[in-house]
């Protein structure tokens, strides 16, 4: 199954330079290009992508700006941020938004050839070390009132859900908290689903960001 990609970045060079990364695998195909977050929406309903590559700063209509209004839409494509540097606001906004992952435009081009593999694929882009990274570099302009309502949010779990949650955060695979909470793989799966749509989720990566928030994830636990 081909998968399908829209690329937005204002730079021409980039976008060249993507188009030829993305040229050579079988299983990829470059449907479309824009220069600027305003087309998103227009490109998405004529290309049907299965992923955005999006470009977090334009002088138009930024790459967040674009996020947050393509992942309110129903059945909307997977994004990944491409940013310049790893530790910033917008993309750790991004990722509230729902963006999969983010990759540095200077990372090597197998490596985001495989971040596309993988967030077209359901998984997320980046570790937990890493988000924990980011948001340790990026300053919490109200840490009081997102950790009281990340708490709220994660109080409507069951106490199952709760422990799958908290394993979600610190990276674990459904086959790992399969094994450590006793519980099978499928079973796994369905209080994945269960906690996203709960809490109005949109993958992996605002499990952990919300369970963060919560304060739940012990930061001596290893990742």
């Amino acid at each position: 199954m081909t998968i399908r990609l829209l690329v937005v970045d204002d730079d021409p060079l980039v976008r060249a330079g993507l188009a030829f990364m993305f040229g050579g695998p079988d299983d990829l195909e470059i449907v479309g290009e824009g220069a600027d977050g305003s087309e998103v929406a227009a490109l998405v309903d004529r290309l049907a992508p299965d992923v955005v590559l999006m470009d977090i700063r334009m002088p138009g209509m930024d790459g967040l700006t674009a996020t947050e209004e393509l992942r309110r839409r129903p059945d909307a494509p997977e994004v990944v941020v491409l940013t310049t540097f790893h530790a910033d606001e917008q993309v750790l906004r991004a990722l509230r938004a729902g963006a999969a992952g983010f990759v540095l435009k200077d990372t090597a081009p197998a490596e985001i050839v495989a971040a596309v593999r993988r967030v077209a694929a359901g998984d997320p882009v980046l570790s937990p070390a890493v988000t924990r990274q980011l948001m340790t570099h990026v300053a919490d302009r109200n840490p009081g009132t997102r950790k009281k309502s990340a708490a709220e949010r994660i109080a409507s779990l069951a106490d199952r859900e709760k422990e799958v949650a908290v394993a979600v955060g610190r990276g674990r695979s459904n086959a790992e908290i399969a094994a450590t909470l006793y519980m099978s793989v499928p079973t796994v799966k369905t209080h994945v689903s269960r906690i996203l749509a709960k809490l109005d989720l949109n993958n992996r990566v605002q499990i952990a960001l919300l369970a963060h928030d919560a304060g739940l994830l012990d930061e001596d636990e290893p990742v």
